[in-house]
């Protein structure tokens, strides 16, 4: 696996003074829980919805990349470790695509934007009155750590990364479709095999031009824009999970910023390394913040941590499951010897006995 180089951990280390935008909903981000915020329809589109608009496709949070051929995959090994993913969209009518974004306010590749121009963009997307507010639309889809690892480690039929990241894209793009936004062109950032994604979009909304491909962020500016919501959105949701954990932190010198303490959250940021060592509950792990199904993360738990292991008992195991009606006592174990009947489950409480105990 190749490691996250030091420009890319730089770029993908929350600043300081992030953004709030109002797709942090705190109480679902605290409680582990995805969730979906839209921001309101432009005017500008809501008053003629035959108006053609080009919409943009990106993610923040799934963690560095990997070069197979011309085709960048991206592995569960690979996903980082802190916080949630967040997918976004961008859209706004078709004749401003280029002019608003690309010309006048320099949506770019997103390695080309610092953590502090991304903020500054979305501020001025998100404030009522801007060129941003009044043409163009988007929204977020946070997908919490918690249920993406869950989602992965289940004990069968794992839905993994790829598939919760098409299915979070295919989702958001609908929801904009019910808006009654009149989408003609959307393109999207791939994951894994672009021509194969993008034939699985083409059946699903066919009147749609559709276009798939690698680092679409340097391509295509509403991609560049869907970025900007999904990271910017991704490292005030970063903050909000660690300032949580530092209310309950033992440690009076626990770094007040992210970026002093979780760094990037990338698997070679030892930042982030670090403070999984130094933060792991020997029962639970991590909270909310986690991905447990990260390698890195596991490791720690089922081999180099001094975790407490569980062995937990089979379901399917017809000699381990137990029915209600075992524990009542029954004639026939009435009429058994005290020596050749003993269950230590059905006795936890006391012997059972008969009715003439309590007959007077």
């Amino acid at each position: 696996m190749e490691e996250t180089d030091s420009q890319d951990i730089a770029l993908e280390t929350p600043p300081k003074d992030v953004f709030n935008a109002p797709s942090i909903h705190q109480d679902e981000l605290l409680q582990g829980t995805s969730y979906t915020h839209h921001a309101s329809t432009p005017d500008i589109i809501k008053n003629d919805l035959s108006r053609d608009c080009v919409l943009g496709v990106d993610e923040a949070g799934r963690g560095p990349v990997l070069g197979i051929n011309p085709i960048y995959w991206k592995t569960a090994n690979q996903a980082d470790d802190a916080g949630p993913m967040v997918y976004g969209v961008f859209y706004l009518p078709v004749d401003q695509h280029k002019s608003l974004l690309a010309e006048k306010h320099h949506f770019d590749d997103s390695k080309v934007l610092t953590p502090k121009v991304r903020s500054n963009l979305m501020q001025a997307l998100c404030a009522s009155g801007t060129d941003l507010h009044k043409s163009c639309g988007w929204a977020t889809r946070v997908m919490s750590a918690r249920d993406i690892s869950s989602a992965m480690l289940k004990p069968a039929g794992t839905y993994n990364l790829n598939a919760q990241a098409m299915d979070a894209t295919i989702d958001l793009i609908k929801e904009v479709f019910a808006q009654g936004v009149n989408i003609t062109q959307i393109y999207v950032d791939t994951i894994g095999k672009a021509e194969l994604y993008q034939k699985k979009l083409e059946r699903i909304f066919p009147t749609t031009m559709i276009t798939v491909c690698p680092k679409a962020d340097s391509l295509y500016p509403c991609v560049s824009a869907a970025s900007v919501c999904a990271k910017v959105t991704r490292d005030a949701a970063l903050d909000v999970c660690y300032q949580s954990t530092r209310l309950v932190d033992a440690q009076a010198t626990a770094p007040t910023s992210i970026a002093d303490a979780w760094g990037s959250g990338y698997p070679s940021d030892a930042r982030a390394v670090t403070w999984l060592k130094q933060n792991m509950d020997p029962l639970f792990g991590w909270g909310n913040e986690c991905r447990f199904s990260w390698s890195t993360a596991k490791s720690m738990l089922e081999i180099k941590g001094n975790s407490i292991k569980i062995d937990w008992p089979d379901v399917n195991d017809d000699e381990q499951a137990r029915r209600m009606t075992d524990f009542y006592i029954t004639k026939l174990a009435m009429k058994v010897e005290k020596d050749e009947f003993e269950d230590e489950l059905a006795t936890w409480y006391g012997k059972p006995v008969s009715e003439s105990v309590f007959r007077e």
